[in-house]
C-alpha cells in the first residue's frame, strides 16, 4: 500500500495526517517485520476506530473503504480538482495525465487485498469495514446529502475497468457538485485559529421549505427572484429582510438555501463579532464555483457599538468590488440596523427645515447599503389563525377549526403575541400532550 501512495502526484496530501496515511505505515512496518504482532494491532484498531467515527459521521455503509477513499477524492482541493470544479477538465491538458495516474492508484486502493495482513495478525476488521451494515438509527445525525454523494460515486468508482473511466466520473461529480466541503455541505459557520479563519460545516442544516412558511408569498417571491437571478449568474441585490419577531424571516433565508442548492448556492453564517474578518472570509471564497450567502441573522447595533463599519466597507465602498459570487442577507427587527438617539438629531433645526446629523446619516447608511428591503410585519388576527389551522393539519391535529382557534388565541395572550413562530409553538404544545 505504502508504495502505491507513495506514487500519489496531485492527491499526495490525502495521505498526509490522515487513516490512509497511517495504514500506510502500518502495512510498511508489517512488510519490515520490525513491528510486534500486539503493537500492529494496536495501531489497526486506531485506524479502524478512527474510520468507524468518520463513517458514522457522514453515514457511510456498505464497504467503508471505498466510501473513505472516495471521501479523499471529494474532498482534495488540488490544482485539477479546483480547475473541474470551476471549469471542467480541458481534453488534451497535460494535468490529466498525472491525474489518470493517481486515479490508477485509486483504483488499485479499492481493490487492495488486505487477507495477508488480516491472517497474520489473526484479526478480520478489514473484512468487517468491507461488508458494513450501519445502524438505522444512524440516519438522524448526519448530513443525509453528503452519505448519498459519497455512496454514489464510491460505488460507481468500484464498478470502472480503469483510471479512464475513473477519470470519467470524478470529473463529473466535480463539475456537477464542486471539491472539498464546499461540495459537500450547504452551511457553514466560521472558526478562527492562529492559521485563520475555517469553514465549519453545519452538518444538520435545516431542511425547510418556503412552502412550509404559511403566507407572506409576496416576500418569498421577491426574495427567491433575486436569490434566482444571482444563482443564474446575473445581478442580484444584498438583502435586509426587517420586521416583527417570529415572522419567518430567518426561516425564509435558510429556505431559499434548501430550494437552490442544487444550483450551487451555499451559505456561511457569521456574528457580529466576527465581522473583522469578513475580508478573509471573502478572500477564501470569492474564486469557488459557487454561490456563497454570507447570513448574518437578527443584525442590529446599540449607540457605541461600531463593528457596522467593517459590514458597510465589504458591502461597497472598499478599493476591490464584491465579488460576483457572494451575497449578504441579514434579518433583523429593526429597519435601519442601528439605535438613533434624540442627540444624533441636535442639528434638526434649520432655517425652518429639517437637517438630519451627520451622525444619524453615518447610522442610516449601512441599511441604504442593503439594494433590496423586505418588510415581514406581524399577522393581523385572522392571518394569525390560518397559519394555526395550516399548520397544525399539516401535523394532522384532529382538533375542528373553531377548536384550534379558541385554544391558539389562549395561548398567544401568554406567549408571545400573535407571530407564525408563536403559531408554530402552539401547534407543537399540542402534539406534546
Amino acid at each position: 500500500m505504502y508504495k502505491l501512495v507513495s506514487d500519489l502526484i496531485l492527491y499526495s496530501s490525502s495521505a498526509k495526517d490522515s487513516i490512509l496515511g497511517a495504514l500506510c505505515d502500518i502495512c510498511k512496518d508489517f512488510e519490515g517485520g520490525v513491528c510486534p504482532k500486539t503493537e500492529l494491532k494496536a495501531k489497526i484498531n486506531t485506524q479502524i476506530k478512527a474510520l468507524l467515527d468518520l463513517s458514522t459521521a457522514y453515514g457511510f455503509n456498505t464497504n467503508l473503504w471505498h466510501n473513505y477513499l472516495t471521501f479523499l477524492i471529494m474532498t482534495d482541493e488540488n490544482s485539477f480538482s479546483l480547475t473541474c470544479e470551476g471549469a471542467g477538465y480541458s481534453e488534451g491538458g497535460s494535468v490529466n495525465i498525472f491525474a489518470k495516474n493517481d486515479f490508477r492508484i485509486f483504483k488499485a486502493l479499492f481493490d487492495f487485498d488486505f487477507t495477508p495482513l488480516e491472517r497474520a495478525l489473526d484479526i478480520d476488521h478489514f473484512t468487517v469495514i468491507q461488508n458494513y451494515s450501519a445502524i438505522s438509527k444512524a440516519e438522524k445525525i448526519y448530513d443525509k446529502d453528503v452519505s448519498v454523494n459519497v455512496q454514489t460515486l464510491s460505488l460507481k468508482i468500484a464498478q470502472a475497468n480503469d483510471e479512464n473511466e475513473v477519470f470519467e466520473v470524478v470529473t463529473e461529480f466535480y463539475k456537477t457538485y464542486g471539491v472539498g466541503m464546499f461540495g459537500l455541505h450547504r452551511a457553514f459557520r466560521i472558526g478562527e485559529s492562529e492559521s485563520g479563519v475555517e469553514f465549519i460545516p453545519v452538518s444538520n442544516a435545516d431542511t425547510v421549505r418556503l412552502t412550509d412558511l404559511v403566507g407572506y408569498e409576496r416576500q418569498k417571491n421577491e426574495l427567491c427572484a433575486n436569490t434566482l437571478a444571482f444563482c443564474q449568474g446575473k445581478k442580484a441585490n444584498n438583502v435586509l429582510l426587517y420586521g416583527d419577531a417570529g415572522t419567518g424571516k430567518s426561516t425564509s433565508i435558510k429556505a431559499v438555501l434548501n430550494e437552490y442548492f442544487s444550483q450551487g448556492l451555499r451559505m456561511i453564517e457569521i456574528y457580529k463579532f466576527q465581522f473583522h474578518a469578513l475580508s478573509e472570509i471573502i478572500a477564501q471564497i470569492k474564486k469557488r464555483n459557487y454561490k456563497f450567502i454570507i447570513y448574518i441573522d437578527d443584525l442590529s447595533f446599540e449607540e457605541n457599538e461600531v463593528e457596522y463599519k467593517f459590514l458597510k466597507a465589504v458591502i461597497e465602498g472598499g478599493v476591490e468590488n464584491r465579488p460576483d459570487n457572494i451575497l449578504i442577507y441579514a434579518t433583523s427587527n429593526r429597519r435601519h440596523l442601528v439605535k438613533e438617539t434624540w442627540k444624533d438629531r441636535s442639528d434638526m433645526e434649520f432655517d425652518g427645515d429639517v437637517h438630519r446629523s451627520e451622525t444619524m446619516e453615518e447610522k442610516l447608511s449601512l441599511a441604504a447599503r442593503f439594494g433590496i428591503s423586505i418588510n415581514y410585519p406581524g399577522p393581523a388576527k385572522q392571518e394569525f389563525n390560518d397559519i394555526v389551522i395550516s399548520l397544525a393539519r399539516r401535523q394532522g391535529v384532529t382538533l375542528s377549526d373553531e377548536e384550534l382557534i379558541f385554544e391558539a388565541n389562549k395561548w398567544e395572550l401568554r406567549h408571545g403575541g400573535l407571530s407564525g413562530r408563536t403559531a408554530q409553538q402552539f401547534v407543537t404544545n399540542l402534539l406534546s400532550r
